[in-house]
């Protein structure tokens, strides 16, 4: 089974301009349709390093979700519990500007509520077998309660990422719960209602410290893009320097150093080496067009997998 991925799908819409991005003027440039949403884009990932993850998710019933099934069962990803519904794709819209970042964007959520049949009929299937959970933390509140109740009936590490923090921070009591959560840099702001910005990684580290031992959080990594991450939990807190790469696109990144901290904590490796992990993954996404994770060996991060069955 794997690492069990639970969360949404998007459409990713993005926006490139030709020439110089102008914020408030009229761009010509290219806009591309791209299979996203961050537990998504994790599975992929995770998938990329040849870890068999098992994914759950609703898709609708159009030819573009059969797409993403298709393309998911290539990496090799479990999709046996993926369900179909009317409104079970999401999407988002972005605009890049000419440095390959974010300067606006739209999401459409889609409905998840079909995962809860999935829970009702194989829920002790999927989590006894589990190498670990992942699960978008803005995902609604019992569905997430349900999986958080079923990791723990079978003892399993839940890892949390973040697709909306607003969202996110009213399930504070969930986060206390996870093995580990992963956000970026305003996110950590908005979730200990703190200004962050300015902030050295020295000093956000010792700041996060702090924060994660108040709140009860198991461990936290924060990432401030150029500057690398920062990591915290009960023993220990550091920083991870970014890999000097070369920028095409950004989407993505956080996503696949999250892949590479949860691959590396539940396959036993420290905080700071799985942010070690998460850091070449995202370095490898940055610098690709597809905006894809390369493909790696589980070896190459000294990492011993046995595949269940």
């Amino acid at each position: 089974m794997g690492i069990v991925v639970f969360g949404a799908t998007l459409v990713d819409i993005k926006g490139y301009p030709f020439g110089q991005y102008v914020p408030d003027g009229r761009n010509a440039g290219k806009v591309e349709q791209v299979h996203g949403g961050v537990s998504r884009n994790a599975a992929e990932d995770i998938a990329n390093v040849e870890l068999r993850p098992t994914y759950v998710t609703v898709l609708d019933r159009s030819g573009l979700s059969t797409e993403i099934i298709d393309k998911l069962n290539r990496h090799k990803v479990n999709t046996k519990y993926i369900q179909r519904t009317d409104n079970g794709l999401g999407k988002w819209l972005a605009i890049f500007n000419n440095e390959g970042d974010v300067v606006g964007s739209i999401s459409q959520r889609p409905d998840l509520s079909a995962i809860h049949k999935v829970l009702d009929e194989y829920g002790d299937e999927i989590f006894r077998e589990a190498d670990s959970v992942v699960v978008e933390i803005d995902m609604e509140a019992d569905l997430l309660k349900r999986i958080f109740s079923l990791a723990e009936k079978y003892s399993k590490k839940v890892y949390a990422i973040v697709s909306n923090m607003s969202i996110a921070m009213e399930r504070r009591d969930l986060m206390q719960r996870t093995g580990c959560i992963v956000c970026n840099q305003e996110e950590a702001g908005l979730l200990f209602s703190e200004d962050y910005r300015g902030l050295t990684p020295v000093e956000l580290a010792e700041v996060i410290d702090e924060k994660v031992e108040n709140a009860r959080y198991p461990s936290m990594v924060v990432t401030m893009g150029a500057q690398g991450a920062v990591y915290a939990c009960c023993d220990d807190y550091g920083v991870v320097p970014a890999q000097n790469t070369p920028v095409v696109d950004t989407t993505g990144c956080g996503d696949a150093f999250f892949a590479g901290v949860t691959i590396g904590l539940t396959y036993d490796k420290t905080l700071k080496e799985s942010c070690l992990i998460g850091t070449r993954l995202a370095s490898s996404v940055i610098a690709t067009k597809e905006n894809v994770c390369p493909r790696f060996r589980p070896e190459e991060f000294d990492i011993e997998f046995h595949e269940r069955g």
